[in-house]
């Protein structure tokens, strides 16, 4: 009888949890779209979908306007654009939300951009970091999970500052201190759980560009509970700061490239219950001679050696602990 009756409370407590998944940029366009878009662009997902499936909330970087026409901004060395099919394809495995603001969402002009957000508004995916207008932009998705509402904030700080919203433009969110800080005190009024995705730091490199860590923990400070970094199309370190994890770059995580250097990444599994916060990596083999453009999952031997290499990342993170084959960090 005793076992009966605490069933339901017990149920209750797990039902409670928030789970909120980050990964790194996607970008499904260029030379190798062809391969990618096999099955409507469901082919890349194949394998690591069912891992994206376990959150309540999984956020991507779209690092490519989703649209077929736009006006090519031809100032830059690479300019990608993806077939507006691929929407469905992230909403079947699993995305519910994409950051826009980066250094590509604008390869195409603001017809481009539009394009993208009328797709993601058509497939029901939400999204962050770009708009119609700097106001637009600036707003954050905020979702409502088990009576718990979770604010998404996204923020670029790469060139082309072309690609940066006004008034009366569309573009993307810059990553100004003065306007980031106003957001996330806002988003913090509105939302008992607030996460940032920034497009920040040098391509290539697991050193950290001088403002990312004094940014990251201003962030932090004005009530971030997560810092989520890509750009660099490596992983960069994490940093627990505070009540707060900054993941300084997840790397790429869907990319239509053979990069050499791209070769793991992992996939952030952020658990809100109550008071109780901690992170799961999960690692993950993205490297094209060995999983083509499918993402796996690795364990045993491979997984410890890649947890720790992020271990040692600067500005290094000895909080990472193992427990049976899961790789945890509280915060």
């Amino acid at each position: 009888m005793v076992v009966l009756l605490l069933l339901p409370m017990l149920q209750s407590l797990e039902a409670s949890e928030i789970v909120l998944q980050a990964a790194g940029d996607v970008m499904l366009g260029g030379r190798w779209e062809e391969q990618v878009a096999r099955n409507k662009y469901l082919y890349p997902f194949e394998r690591i979908a069912p891992e994206l499936r376990k959150g309540d909330i999984t956020l991507i970087n779209l690092e490519a306007p989703l649209t077929s026409g736009g006006k090519e901004f031809s100032n830059k060395k690479y300019r990608f654009r993806v077939n507006p099919l691929a929407a469905e394809a992230f909403k079947k495995s699993g995305i519910t939300v994409v950051n826009l603001a980066n250094n590509h969402i604008m390869d195409y002009g603001a017809e481009g951009l539009l394009d993208t957000l009328c797709q993601l508004d058509k497939t029901g995916i939400s999204h962050v970091g770009a708009g119609e207008n700097l106001s637009a932009a600036r707003k954050p998705v905020i979702f409502d999970i088990k009576a718990t509402k979770v604010a998404i904030l996204g923020y670029s700080l790469t060139l082309p500052n072309e690609f940066w919203a006004g008034s009366k433009k569309a573009g993307t969110v810059p990553l100004l201190e003065k306007l980031v800080k106003e957001d996330i005190v806002l988003a913090r009024k509105q939302a008992k759980i607030v996460v940032v995705t920034v497009h920040w730091g040098e391509e290539g490199k697991t050193t950290l560009r001088p403002y990312q860590s004094r940014l990251g923990r201003m962030m932090i400070d004005a009530g971030a509970d997560a810092v989520i970094g890509h750009h660099p199309h490596i992983l960069q370190g994490i940093e627990r700061y505070k009540r707060g994890l900054i993941f300084y770059s997840l790397g790429n995580f869907i990319f239509a490239s053979k990069s050499r250097i791209a070769d793991k990444t992992v996939l952030v599994r952020l658990r809100f219950d109550g008071e109780l916060r901690t992170a799961e990596l999960i690692p993950i083999n993205i490297r094209h001679k060995e999983v083509g453009f499918q993402p796996a999952l690795i364990s045993g031997k491979q997984a410890d050696t890649l947890i720790d290499r992020i271990r040692r990342l600067p500005p290094g993170c000895s909080a990472i602990r193992k427990d049976g084959g899961r790789y945890l960090v509280a915060f």
